[in-house]
């Protein structure tokens, strides 16, 4: 799902035969220090085949919401270190902003620049609409980010991750594990981000179709609005609750955060525990084994970095290698995948910090 509010999926995409590893929710902030961030594989594999080779000078542009936790920070790295692997970019951020009247006016500034290219995570698609079919007008290409734009003629390509996906991917993984264990009549308990949200209702959805599949359902869930305080809250209420749990989904790693604070402090270890979204710190966990926290599924903030490389190309007239049509595809929704223990190592440099 691509909403308009959405954040908070990793899927190899390549370019000119070097992969990219393009990824993993609306707030939640508790480290994010640029020193504790491992640098995502996009940023770090080597660059390499023709569309690779410099070209043709080009300016990008790039807009997004204030970097106030964990996924949206590493949004704005991902951007600018993926520009920097470029001799023949100039990488052109505006000042990051919640404010929906800034964020537009810094956008209209980059437009009477005029950029090459535009890649913009917009605060809000629909309200954000207008000024970036102006620069497609103004013939700039708009690489839109995450938050779809409802006007298809507002941007050239979209790229971002799959709400419905992130459930499903969750509920396969409780779903498949309690089958192998015969439970029956499961207690299952789901954390939410903000209830209201269309992202965060399709996640749901995807969550209670995969668990339909196996016979299950979810048994309670409350919402816990994308922050660690209020994760902490919500999971200490459903503690209290429900004296046995069998698996627990919550949303989103960055309010996760306190879920397993919570968790930790009931002393409760008869179930175990998914994420979402791929935070670096829930893959340490997951990783270090011994805590109900067993898996994430994917929704990552590396999705900047390919959207910079598909800016390139678009500038430079350039298509994807692996493709047979001469110009990038006009959506990629990338796939939602599940991180255990076994294959944490190959995720955890694409992981941001919460």
């Amino acid at each position: 799902m691509r909403d308009q509010s959405t954040r908070p999926t990793r899927r190899g995409v390549l370019f000119g035969g070097a992969a990219v590893a393009a990824g993993a929710l609306a707030t939640a902030c508790t480290s994010n220090k640029e020193k504790d961030d491992p640098a995502p594989a996009a940023q770090t594999g080597a660059l390499g085949g023709d569309n690779d080779k410099p070209g043709k000078q080009v300016t990008i542009g790039f807009s997004a919401p204030a970097a106030d936790h964990g996924w949206t920070a590493a949004i704005a790295k991902n951007a600018e270190a993926q520009a920097k692997r470029y001799k023949d970019v100039t990488f052109k951020p505006v000042q990051p902003t919640n404010d929906i009247n800034q964020q537009i006016s810094a956008v209209e500034s980059l437009i009477s620049e005029k950029v090459n290219v535009l890649v913009m995570l917009p605060n809000d698609g629909e309200q954000l609409n207008q000024v970036a079919r102006k620069a497609m007008d103004a013939g700039i290409p708009v690489i839109n980010l995450d938050r779809v734009f409802p006007d298809k003629l507002s941007y050239r390509t979209w790229i971002g991750g799959d709400n419905y996906g992130m459930g499903v991917s969750a509920g396969h993984y409780i779903g498949k594990k309690l089958k192998a264990k015969g439970v029956s009549n499961p207690v299952i308990v789901e954390i939410q981000g903000i209830a209201t949200l269309p992202l965060t209702q399709d996640r749901s959805k995807g969550f209670a179709d995969a668990l339909k599949s196996y016979g299950y359902s979810v048994t309670a869930k409350q919402d816990a609005k994308f922050t660690v305080e209020t994760g902490n809250q919500v999971a200490s209420n459903l503690l209290q609750a429900h004296k046995k749990i069998d698996a627990l989904w919550n949303h989103d790693d960055d309010q996760g955060v306190g879920v397993l604070a919570a968790i930790k402090q009931s002393g409760r270890k008869e179930f175990f525990m998914v994420g979402g979204a791929g935070s670096a710190n829930a893959m340490r966990e997951i990783k270090s084994g011994g805590g109900v926290l067993e898996a994430t599924v994917t929704y990552p903030p590396t999705m900047a970095a390919s959207a910079v490389r598909l800016g390139r190309l678009l500038a430079q007239g350039k298509g994807m290698a692996d493709l047979v049509e001469l110009e990038p595809p006009q959506s990629i929704t990338l796939a939602s995948e599940t991180v255990t223990r076994d294959n944490v190592d190959r995720y955890l440099p694409l992981g941001f910090e919460s």
